[in-house]
């Protein structure tokens, strides 16, 4: 039987990537110079928030270049490494999603990258037999109710977590992110960092009903939400003021972290996936 946990990933991405302002911010050198050294910075402090317990970071590619250390750093600390995109902007487009995969394909090869996490949590059922061929085994991409491991076939889908307030069946191919369309039908995102800004005790009163449920919540944290940027809502303030919602995603969720790990199992996805795997081929019958 495997055990429930809290599956922890941490979307590993420069803080500008929370605003779409810089999307179109193409050069390398500019893109690097506005990170400002945030995210080579920030790895070491999150790695000794994380002690002992392992999770999922899933890297935006263009910060390995940077930074060749930090997925060095990543794997040595025992942590799951994951692909979040190559260059952080939506990527439900086919022919840009192929695009940003193959950008980040030698990177991937060196360290056997087996997750993916799209940005946004925006995916489309066209991106599946993409990511089979670049060589993923699962993506973490849709929102849905814990529980699900769902087969799009032959790679696994393991979304992030919601809470369904109205105990209906739902219709699980993607698009599913965070949406009023998610809302209306009854769907509480509570994996998403917004909503554990907004609410953390009530995410930790969710989790651990969850998990004393026997499931294994998908959760999301962001660099920025862990360890501060240099005058980062300063920085933030027009983006701020032109779209509010993203206030929840700059508060600080260092202590929710600390508690979490304090109360909760954790693992990366990809070792529940295992596990799984394994305990299915245990109980699969045998060949004659």
């Amino acid at each position: 039987m495997i055990s429930p946990r809290v599956l922890l990933s941490i979307d590993y991405e420069p803080w500008f990537a929370l605003t779409r302002r810089y999307d179109q911010l193409s050069g390398p050198e500019q893109r690097r110079d506005l990170d400002g050294g945030f995210t080579w910075q920030a790895l070491d402090p999150i790695l000794e928030m994380l002690g002992e317990a392992k999770a999922s970071l899933y890297l935006v590619g263009e910060i390995a270049e940077w930074y060749p250390e930090i997925p060095q750093k990543i794997v040595a600390a025992g942590h799951e490494l994951g692909l979040h995109c190559q260059l952080h902007r939506p990527l439900v487009d086919e022919s840009e999603l192929a695009k940003d995969l193959a950008a980040s394909a030698d990177w991937r090869a060196r360290f056997n990258v087996q997750g993916y996490r799209a940005p946004m949590v925006g995916i489309s059922e066209a991106a599946y037999p993409l990511l089979r061929q670049a060589g993923f085994s699962y993506s973490s991409s849709i929102y849905a109710p814990s529980g699900h491991l769902l087969d799009k076939n032959g790679l696994l889908e393991l979304p992030v977590s919601t809470l369904s307030l109205f105990k209906r069946s739902a219709e699980l191919s993607a698009p599913r992110h965070f949406s009023p369309k998610l809302l209306a039908g009854g769907e509480v995102p509570y994996g998403s960092s917004f909503m554990i800004g907004l609410m953390p005790n009530l995410i930790l009163k969710i989790l651990e009903r969850e998990i004393r449920a026997g499931l294994s919540p998908v959760i999301i944290l962001h660099p920025y939400e862990l360890v501060r940027p240099e005058r980062f809502r300063s920085r933030m303030a027009r983006d701020l003021a032109a779209h509010p919602l993203l206030f929840p995603f700059t508060i600080d969720k260092s202590n929710f972290l600390a508690t979490l790990l304090k109360h909760f199992p954790v693992s990366p996805l990809l070792t529940y996936i295992e596990e799984t795997r394994m305990q299915k081929a245990e109980f699969s019958p045998s060949a004659p």
